[in-house]
């Protein structure tokens, strides 16, 4: 485990130094504020903030509060009711016949012939048109192979959003077995087809696959679950460990959490077991 110290104006900025660089990405690299700028009076006694930022091999720390979900409460099993002593028999009353009473209409629920409204957050960004360079080629035809051993049906789509970085999208139905309990079927296609089109290359691309716009919908929970452990953080006045998560999940909540006052994030742990830790700092603001 190594680390370097860093200055800066502010501790965002000091941050980019550090990551500049090492040349790293911010989830591959843990922050600690050794000291906070101050702004003096008139200019005097001013100070940067300085900042140590640790990248390599660590060890695993303890989680504080990991965040894990409530078990299930079984009900328990009702009580057998005591039998009731028998009555002796007695005449039987003849009750007069009631007259019928008119049937209601059953009401239409509200839903009914009315369409599902799909949530505008949902709705997956326009990536452009479909590119057909040489990394796209390398991934559709590593994909196609791939998905044709699993006996799934699918068509491949690449974009490419940004340079560098490829967007890769499964169309087809009944996807779920792709995506796999938390996306993790989806994570290792992912990282097969990463390491075959990039093996052996100079220039490197980031590949990012999605079936079923599952990313999206797993970003938007991300980012609720992240503003739910920060209130939590901040109320507590102490650290929140979240459960292991994967490079790219952990970037969503140290996004989503970025410009939260009195909240610091930084991830701890090796992989597959790395965490993020939502901080309380109340010098954040």
């Amino acid at each position: 485990m190594s680390y370097i110290d860093v200055s800066g104006k502010t501790v965002e900025e000091a941050l980019a130094k550090a990551l500049a660089q090492l040349q790293m990405d911010r989830d591959d690299v843990s922050v600690r504020v050794l000291e906070r700028a101050k702004s003096g009076f008139l200019g005097l006694g001013a100070s940067p903030a300085v900042i140590r930022v640790t990248y390599g091999e660590e060890m695993e720390e303890a989680p504080t509060e990991p965040v894990r979900p409530e078990p299930i409460v079984e009900p328990k099993p009702a009580a057998p009711k005591a039998e009731r002593p028998q009555r002796s028999e007695r005449p039987v009353k003849q009750e007069k016949p009631r007259a019928p009473k008119p049937e209601k209409a059953e009401p239409k629920p509200e839903t009914e012939d009315k369409p599902a409204e799909v949530p505008a957050s949902l709705t997956p960004a326009p990536l452009g048109e479909e590119v057909d360079d040489a990394k796209a080629q390398a991934i559709k035809k590593f994909l196609v192979g791939l998905l044709q051993q699993m006996e799934v049906e699918a068509e491949v789509r690449v974009y490419q959003p940004e340079k560098g970085r490829y967007k890769v999208i499964l169309e087809g139905k009944n996807l779920g077995a792709l995506i796999g309990r938390r996306g993790e079927t989806l994570d290792a296609i992912q990282q097969l087809t990463s390491y075959a089109v990039n093996r052996g290359g100079d220039r490197r691309c980031r590949i990012q696959l999605d079936a079923e716009n599952y990313r999206e919908r797993r970003e938007q929970s991300l980012c609720r679950l992240a503003e739910k452990m920060a209130e939590k953080a901040v109320r507590y006045r102490r650290n929140v460990t979240m459960e292991p998560m994967n490079a790219y999940e952990r970037h969503v909540i140290h996004t989503a959490l970025q410009d939260t006052p009195h909240v610091t994030t930084y991830s701890t742990g090796v992989d597959p077991n790395r965490r993020v830790i939502i901080s309380y700092d109340r010098n954040k603001v």
